[in-house]
């Protein structure tokens, strides 16, 4: 299952039933769990942490030196769960000071040509699409679909179970549940589709419409837009997680449409 033309440090730590392929480089601090496949020609640096059952393919680099010129060479990693696809020429970097780690979830899928910056988390069952460009230190959250070709800038936060078209710009923090499309990127209704397809009921959909309603698309700037929410909807999981997610962004949400 171990290719003899691959290079594997001794120090490395290689579980049970896992395939490397030709020309493969392991690294001395790297991990890898057990039935995980590396394909040919893929780097694996120091900081490496892969779980169980995972796929990288040909020519991924992971746990690259982070392309910030505020890293000083500390020890930081890169750490990836269970089940995770990743796909041709993909390059991860690893934390910097700020996280010290950059973390990859379980069950997702990031396809060629992908870059992801130091520091990056992403959640659980995310799809992001070939040549997607994120930037150090956002934040994706679970069940998020990121189009092709899209763009991420640094400190950005994408919420759980949204939907972001491809050749996408994203400057500003993304709320859940919604579909964002369209230059300048705004709001573009729910997404009903995904939501559907994660077990949503018709009567939670219909919620979380008239929550972005007020929020998008009645004349009421976002604070007072919350507070109505917060006064006249019943609490549930998926309003707090809207309001919660809105008054804690940084960098402020996209616009209506």
């Amino acid at each position: 299952m171990i290719s003899e033309n691959a290079k594997i440090s001794t120090k490395s730590q290689i579980g049970e039933n896992v395939s490397i392929g030709n020309y493969s480089t392991i690294e001395d601090d790297v991990i890898i769990g057990d039935n995980t496949i590396i394909a040919n020609n893929v780097s694996l640096l120091n900081g490496t942490r892969i779980g169980k059952n995972c796929f990288i393919h040909s020519g991924a680099i992971l746990s690259g030196i982070p392309q910030d010129l505020k890293y000083k060479g500390e020890y930081t990693t890169l750490e990836i769960g269970n089940y995770n696809i990743i796909r041709e020429y993909v390059t991860i970097n690893k934390g910097t000071n700020s996280k010290k780690v950059t973390k990859i979830g379980n069950q997702n899928l990031i396809m060629a040509n992908t870059h992801i910056g130091h520091d990056c988390s992403i959640g659980n069952n995310c799809i992001i699409g070939f040549n997607v460009g994120i930037a150090g230190e956002v934040i994706i959250e679970d069940f998020v679909n990121i189009s092709g070709l899209t763009g991420i800038h640094q400190f950005t936060r994408i919420g759980e179970h949204s939907m972001v078209t491809g050749l996408s710009r994203i400057i500003k923090d993304i709320p859940p549940y919604i579909m964002a499309a369209k230059e300048p990127l705004s709001y573009s209704g729910i997404n009903a589709v995904g939501l559907k397809r994660k077990g949503f009921e018709q009567s939670k959909l219909n919620e979380i419409k008239e929550i972005y309603k007020i929020i998008f698309q009645q004349k009421r700037n976002t604070s007072l837009a919350l507070d109505f929410i917060e006064n006249n909807f019943k609490e549930t999981i998926e309003r707090d997680k809207i309001i919660n997610f809105i008054r804690n962004s940084e960098r402020g949400i996209i616009k209506g449409n």
